[in-house]
């Protein structure tokens, strides 16, 4: 037996020390939460529906250029990559989001590139995993916008550069790599781009003298052929109408840049960016005191001046929404692993013993004290100066009580857990079952705990207690995939416009559209196969037509209500 356990030890090892085994763990932590679903997936509204549904109009009409009556305020870049995805795949909710899925995936293996250039292998790895179960950034690589593929064409920049610092002999192909990302992140997001560009100036211009990126001549190349597929669409847009094509992307931006949607102040995101990626963004804010403290050299004005600059440049923006700081969240998951790795120092590497601090076994491995620090980080304040006393410092008592408390947490989430689902209804259920789930997780911090400091489990190192962090975030969100909550946004349309009646209906017939708008209207014209008239009045229509009309107009015209979803209904004119 002990032979056996041996030898399965060693082929662990052999796993382990393999060059792809960080790329394999990763897909493996992300891939599932990407896929798993209740089965049924519907669009969101607002914003991915007016994607999907216009990309649908571009692919259908065989116009990529605009196939509208007006000048477009976006650039077409999501627009031909969901276009593209429709060609290859077919239309549907799966060909709408498997680009930014692609993405998603993509901007995780970057960031592990970049934090192994500046933090080493073992932060890195945090860094990627803790951004695979950060909530919001999970939900928008689930979701057909393009917001994940700017920040996926950033992240790239930015590992250019690097790559350029590193690499001198290749340095103006990665120059060129950098200018063509930020290039083709304006075909993408259009104006918004020029976001984290500023939020890299800093880098750029502080750093200039040794990494000379400014003064390359292929990195403007590169951002200048990165531009040509835009201002080709601008120059083909402008022939049908003329100078209003190029005007109205800046309109748009100016219309954003003075406008303050949903009432949310300049304040919006010191709450909304904590919510949405809790517990990590406390982490986050421990690794930025550190890093301040102890600044990283040729690399903090990558790693914690670009967050600062860009968390100023949204707050600033008028328009203030969760989805516009999603830029910050890979940043915030690396200082999260900075914060996080020095508390699992302290958790693996000193034990308070006899009015004194020991050693906790030198020959752990990757625990996370001075010894498996990254050789990047070798002045990193990890661990204070060890005092002589009675009593241990206060900062030894930091993963304590963390434990304690989210172990006291998850036994009021277990509990609260159980009650939905004895009381509960399906949809209580559903609920309770995250909670279950996250409660179930979070259990895990105080039993590593108790495991090494009260039965001297010398094995459970700082690998355990960072596990007891990411585990319970992981099996949340996947619970929330597989119930829908993440994917399945509009439950009501889907169920609506899948029974018999109703697709046998919209498969076979065209539908005709009643002043039909907002986000349920947005739906509804995704969603139907085969569109006919778009009018103002019922009775423009023929007899014995379809049409989508507002549940509120008054209809005088003879017809039969087939079904109602929402504000909208399903009728069908009879003879006049």
């Amino acid at each position: 037996m002990k032979y056996q356990i041996k030898n399965f030890y060693l082929l662990w090892q052999r796993i382990h020390l393999w060059g792809g085994f960080p790329y394999i763990s990763l897909l493996v932590l992300i891939l599932p939460l990407l896929l798993f679903s209740s089965g049924n997936n519907s669009l969101m509204a607002h914003d991915e529906g007016l994607y999907a549904w216009r990309s649908r109009v571009m692919f259908e009409s065989g116009d990529w250029i605009n196939p509208w009556s007006e000048p477009h305020h976006k650039t077409p870049g999501p627009y031909w990559i969901i276009a593209s995805s429709y060609k290859l795949f077919g239309i549907s909710n799966a060909s709408v989001r498997l680009p930014t899925m692609i993405a998603g995936i993509l901007s995780i293996l970057l960031l592990y590139e970049i934090g192994k250039i500046i933090l080493g292998k073992k932060l890195a790895w945090l860094a990627a995993a803790i951004l695979s179960v950060e909530f919001l950034w999970l939900q928008y690589c689930r979701l057909g916008t393009p917001d994940v593929p700017m920040i996926c064409l950033v992240l790239l920049a930015i590992w250019s550069f690097l790559k350029a610092e590193l690499h001198r002999k290749y340095r103006s192909f990665y120059s060129f790599i950098a200018g063509l990302s930020f290039g083709l992140g304006f075909l993408v997001r259009s104006f918004m781009i020029f976001l984290p560009i500023v939020a890299l100036l800093p880098y750029l211009i502080r750093e200039h003298r040794r990494h000379r990126h400014l003064s390359n001549p292929m990195f403007y190349s590169g951002f200048v052929v990165g531009l040509i597929p835009t201002l080709s669409w601008i120059w083909l847009s402008s022939q049908r109408f003329g100078n209003n094509s190029f005007e109205e992307l800046f309109r748009f931006v100016f219309r954003l840049g003075s406008n303050d949607r949903g009432d949310h102040g300049i304040l919006f995101y010191l709450w909304n960016v904590p919510a949405k990626a809790f517990p990590w963004f406390f982490f986050a804010v421990l690794g930025l005191v550190l890093l301040v403290r102890r600044p990283i050299p040729r690399y903090q004005l990558i790693l914690v001046g670009f967050p600062l600059v860009l968390f100023a440049e949204l707050s600033i923006f008028s328009t203030r929404l969760p989805h516009y700081s999603l830029a910050l969240y890979p940043f915030i998951a690396m200082l999260a692993s900075v914060g996080l790795d020095w508390l699992g120092g302290i958790f693996s590497k000193r034990i308070w013993r006899q009015g004194d601090f020991l050693e906790a076994g030198s020959r752990e491995q990757g625990a996370g004290g001075r010894g498996s620090l990254s050789p990047h980080l070798p002045h990193l304040p990890y661990l204070p100066p060890l005092p002589h006393s009675d009593t241990p410092p206060l900062y030894f008592e930091i993963p304590r009580n963390l434990s304690y408390a989210f172990g006291g947490l998850g036994i009021l989430l277990v509990l609260g857990g159980i009650v939905g689902f004895a009381v509960g209804g399906a949809e209580i259920r559903k609920y309770a079952s995250i909670v279950l789930a996250l409660g179930l997780g979070w259990l895990i911090l105080p039993l590593v705990w108790i495991g090494r400091y009260r039965f001297g489990q010398k094995f459970i190192t700082a690998r355990y207690w960072m596990a007891g962090w990411l585990i319970p975030a992981w099996l949340a969100l996947a619970v929330a995939g597989f119930n829908g909550f993440i994917g399945d946004y509009n439950p009501d349309v889907r169920a609506f416009l899948t029974q018999r009646a109703i697709a046998s209906i919209l498969q076979t017939n065209p539908i005709n559209f009643v002043q039909v708008g907002g986000k349920t209207g947005v739906l509804l014209n995704f969603y139907t196969p085969h569109h006919g008239k778009q009018v103002q009045q019922v009775s423009e229509l023929s007899a014995g037509s379809y049409a989508w009309i507002s549940a509120k107009q008054a209809v005088s015209t003879p017809h039969r209500v087939l079904g109602t979803v929402q504000d909208y209904q399903l009728i069908q004119l009879g003879n006049r």
